[in-house]
């Protein structure tokens, strides 16, 4: 029973979590009840928890609280959609309360775990019962208890994974439309994915097959031995060191290996290193197949053919002698690129907006969007996307429409972590809102003035939506197959039919009977305009006393995303 962890355990606890999650991502997606193709939960976690993990490899951090700041950090940046949002927030807590702490034991954990759903309850309008929010508060009661029980860290995780998975075993009951389906939730079972792979990590457990993290590699200085290119059927000269995972480890596996990619093979080891030297065509694999017998240390790596071709001409030979310099101009270049681009405040008003197709983007630049991110329902951008081009935007007070009820969180992160504009979020869940958004903009309004007049004019028009089903259900009384067409109206399952012609009908339909005035249907990237004309004609045959208009968008996923105003 492991008492206490430090930071190196918790930095290997994050990477095992990680890998957890990138291994059952799929099967957590597939517990999304909502037939329509959407940036998917698993992915989403899998996706913003991967960002601690090359956080963590590229910082320093030698504490708990250290490590744990990292994480919550690199979490907070890279959330995409609302369960990868709550995670971020779970773990901003956790770091609060170790943020002092050189280690960790069962009461701190326990504690952390309490701050962590503070955190993630504050920051949801209308917390509902049967989610992640749930699991997450009963595993952290469950884990106060046990720490009074026993103080030892594996204990206390142990007891909160125990009554988090009974929390979401009953999250099945908790939300009607999760019982209908049969399914438990996906945010829930994701956190508790993530938090067992950290367990096992503590336990020395494997997580799954080929799911095994890798050692990082460090930089140290070491000599080579120089060796004769006498053939160069292999191009690169591959020279490298890895410090041995344990002294006894069997290179036999490895020399095998080495000999089917490549020739010119030579390795030398001791009882803490081996050195290799082998010429072939793919030296990274080389590199990657030996990090699983131990940690890189320095590799060498030369194109032998191009230095033949060098010599030949006459012209100076490039060697690895040469990396001093170059190191100094890559690092000057890495600095400059890794310095965020911070637009100066050229106006008083700047927006930004989130939308996927190039037809969509033109129609947000031509209303004056200054800067686009592209993402919606499949690829939920992260916080540290939306923030890079709101720091890019050349204005004082910045709003960002993100037209996906998915991105709507990510988008709010950006708020107290943009330190050089003012941002403000305009809930905007479709295109057609922000689009309206957009068109009722006064630049001589005043910030509140115009935030209400931008939102109310999201909130006038109805958006209808033509999908295909990602998945069989059955949902709203609709009994779904894999591959129908899916009408939506506001959001809402309004229609479900083999036949194209129907949906469009159906909803052609529901704009006549909302009195609609003006109807405009962006097309996606899967539909000609020959076939957006003839949906045209179908509106304009239905509501006869509308102006009826097609706008070739590109999206993805939608074949029509319909505006009705």
């Amino acid at each position: 029973m492991i008492d206490i962890i430090d930071g190196e355990q918790f930095r290997n606890m994050i990477r095992y979590g990680a890998a957890a999650i990138q291994a059952e991502k799929q099967s957590i997606n597939d517990l999304n009840v909502f037939p329509v193709p959407d940036g998917d939960t698993g992915t989403n976690m899998s996706l913003t928890i991967g960002a601690a993990v090359t956080a963590l490899a590229e910082k320093q951090a030698d504490t708990v609280g250290q490590a744990a700041s990292v994480t919550a950090s690199a979490l907070l940046r890279g959330a995409r959609g609302n369960s990868g949002v709550i995670l971020s927030l779970l773990f901003r807590g956790i770091s609060r309360q170790v943020k002092e702490k050189v280690t960790m034991d069962g009461v701190d954990f326990a504690a952390a775990l309490s701050e962590g759903v503070s955190a993630a309850y504050g920051a949801v309008m209308k917390p509902a019962e049967g989610t992640i929010l749930t699991v997450s508060r009963l595993a952290a009661e469950r884990a106060a208890e046990a720490s009074m029980e026993d103080t030892s860290f594996q204990f206390v995780l142990e007891k909160a994974i125990e009554r988090g998975e009974e929390a979401l075993a009953d999250t099945v009951n908790q939300n009607p439309v999760l019982k209908k389906a049969g399914v438990v939730d996906a945010g829930g079972k994701g956190f508790l994915v993530i938090l067992t792979g950290m367990l096992s990590c503590l336990k020395g457990e494997p997580i799954a097959a080929g799911a095994e993290p890798q050692a990082q590699p460090t930089r140290q200085k070491a000599d080579f031995t120089e060796f004769d290119v006498q053939d160069t059927t292999f191009a690169f000269d591959t020279v490298y060191i890895v410090r041995k995972a344990k002294p006894d480890v069997d290179l036999r596996p490895l020399r095998q290996y080495l000999n089917s990619i490549g020739d010119s093979l030579v390795i030398g080891e001791d009882d803490e290193s081996f050195k290799v030297h082998v010429h072939t065509n793919i030296p990274g694999e080389a590199l990657t197949e030996s990090q699983k017998y131990g940690t890189l240390e320095l590799a060498k790596i030369e194109n032998m053919r191009t230095q033949t071709e060098d010599l030949a001409a006459g012209r100076k030979v490039q060697t690895t002698d040469d990396l001093e310099g170059i190191e100094a101009e890559l690092e000057a270049m890495e600095k400059k690129s890794a310095e965020p681009e911070i637009a100066p405040n050229e106006k008083r008003y700047g927006f930004v907006a989130v939308c996927a197709g190039d037809g969509l983007a033109n129609v947000f630049t031509d209303l004056g969007v200054d800067g686009m991110v592209s993402g919606g329902q499949t690829m939920n951008p992260a916080t540290e996307d939306l923030l890079k081009v709101i720091n890019a935007t050349p204005a004082e007070t910045v709003f960002v429409l993100p037209n996906n009820k998915n991105i709507i969180m990510a988008a709010q992160q950006c708020v107290p972590l943009s330190e050089h504009k003012k941002v403000v979020v305009i809930e905007t869940k479709t295109v057609p809102e922000g689009i309206a958004a957009m068109m009722s903009v006064d630049l001589d309004a005043g910030e509140e003035e115009l935030a209400k007049a931008m939102l109310e004019a999201a909130h006038r028009v109805q958006t209808a939506q033509l999908t295909y089903a990602a998945r069989n259900s059955n949902l709203d009384g609709f009994d779904i197959k894999e591959g129908d067409y899916l009408a939506l109206l506001n959001g809402k399952l309004f229609g479900t039919s083999p036949k194209e012609e129907e949906m469009l009908l159906k909803l052609a339909g529901a704009a006549k009977e909302s009195g609609a005035e003006f109807v405009t249907l962006f097309y996606g990237e899967d539909v000609t305009e020959e076939q957006a004309e003839a949906a045209e004609q179908v509106f304009a045959k239905a509501c006869p006393d509308a102006e009826v208009a097609i706008v070739p968008g590109g999206q993805p996923v939608y074949y029509y995303l319909i505006s009705i105003e």
